[in-house]
């Protein structure tokens, strides 16, 4: 006989997971020109910064030179970044202000935020101390 005292039992309660959110992250990448890894390394920033906040960030296999990032929040997919029109890939300080704006405006960025206050570029949200 094992000696379970001290083990949380089915009638235990495990805490409640946090809500989830349910805008959408697409980073559509070209498999051609192998930026797999980059589209990785943006859907993982995207994913430590906002955790719950969003639902998914999906990585989408292209071609033809595309680097697209789309977002949507439930209203229809809206363009955050693309290659040919913005110009080579995003600034994650700058995607992340972008997706922020969009599905967490009360989320402060901390350093990204500060920066981008000092640089005068974007609506940076100053946190107050």
């Amino acid at each position: 006989m094992t000696d379970d005292a001290g083990l949380p039992g089915p009638e235990d309660s495990a805490p409640a997971d946090p809500p989830r959110g349910t805008a959408r992250v697409a980073v559509e990448y070209c498999t051609q020109c192998r930026w797999l890894l980059r589209a990785a390394w943006v859907a993982q920033e995207l994913l430590q910064t906002f955790r719950t906040r969003l639902g998914e960030v999906a990585l989408v296999p292209g071609s033809g030179g595309v680097f697209r990032v789309t977002l949507d929040a439930g209203a229809g997919p809206v363009l955050l970044w693309d290659r040919t029109t913005d110009g080579g890939f995003p600034e994650i300080p700058d995607l992340k202000r972008r997706v922020r704006d969009a599905v967490a405006p009360d989320l402060a960025l901390g350093h990204t935020d500060r920066a981008a206050a000092r640089s005068g570029t974007g609506d940076a949200v100053t946190p107050e101390d």
